[in-house]
């Protein structure tokens, strides 16, 4: 009997972008808040290279055994993950003994509007 869970697909509009294009109006607080919170999780070098090899990785997922040679131990990986998890740009899900890491398209797209319309104007 298997324990894997199929993970529901999001569709265009089920998800929030964490904030307006910085061109169309200041951040609130919350805004700002939630928005830095995922661009100081991309700015540490290992969290990056991580993030990196998940987003790369064939399928957009990637089992943490195949990730995890970034020059750190694996409790500083696991650490590094979980900040990538908490900050919503990663997802996971546990098969067996090992966690499967996913990329967060729809976060991904948000920030990448936010910075675009930016450059843009």
């Amino acid at each position: 009997m298997s324990n894997a869970k199929a993970l529901p697909l999001l569709q265009p509009g089920e998800v929030e972008p964490c904030c307006p294009p910085l061109a169309e109006r200041p951040l609130t607080a919350d805004e700002a808040e939630r928005t830095a919170k995922m661009f100081k999780a991309l700015g540490d070098p290992v969290r990056l290279r991580l993030f990196s090899a998940v987003a790369s990785h064939e399928g957009g997922e990637a089992c943490v055994c195949d990730i995890s040679d970034v020059g750190v131990s694996q409790p500083t990986v696991s650490h590094h993950l979980k900040k990538l998890k908490e900050a919503g740009l990663l997802s996971s899900e546990r098969r067996g003994t090992w966690v499967y890491y996913r990329v967060e398209p729809a976060v991904l797209a948000a920030m990448g509007q936010l910075l675009t319309k930016a450059a843009a104007a």
